[in-house]
């Protein structure tokens, strides 16, 4: 199991916010730690971001964040429609996004994008993620792709 010291007031119950560039980054980057902590904390909140998952794989997007999230005590599915691809050019629209959940969502823990992924999406929802929860718990995962741009880890979750 996965043992963090938190500070007492994020403690209980675990809140995890999971963000992603696109319908299937969070499944794939840290689908496995996430059933993993829905399996160990019972008082596990879920807040589940997709930031490009409108249109034809926004059914997708949506089942599967609700397949994972099944056995999870509370958990909110947010699918959003900026442009893939474009991320860079609606910077300020999609910083707005994270300041909301800011206002709304006190996570322990945030999983999101690895800051050096080379796709401008995914890097752009690292780099937004650690300027505005910066006082925050963040873990990143990263996305095997075909260009092969992993990392060295500093943690393995297995």
């Amino acid at each position: 199991m996965l043992r963090v010291i938190l500070p007492p007031e994020r403690q209980r119950p675990l809140k995890l916010l999971c963000l992603g560039a696109h319908a299937d980054d969070i499944e794939i980057g840290c689908g496995g730690a996430i059933l993993r902590l829905a399996t160990e904390v019972p008082e596990l909140i879920v807040r589940w971001i997709v930031f490009s998952g409108t249109g034809p794989r926004e059914a997708e997007a949506r089942n599967s964040a609700v397949a994972f999230l099944e056995n999870v005590l509370e958990c909110q599915v947010e699918v959003l429609g900026f442009r893939d691809g474009y991320f860079p050019f609606q910077g300020a629209d999609i910083k707005d996004c994270f300041e909301a959940v800011k206002r709304d969502f006190d996570p322990s823990l945030v999983l999101t994008h690895w800051h050096g992924d080379a796709h401008q999406d995914h890097r752009l929802v690292a780099e937004l993620t650690h300027n505005t929860f910066r006082d925050h718990l963040v873990l990143e995962y990263e996305i095997a792709k075909y260009d092969g741009d992993l990392g060295n880890p500093a943690f393995l979750y297995p």
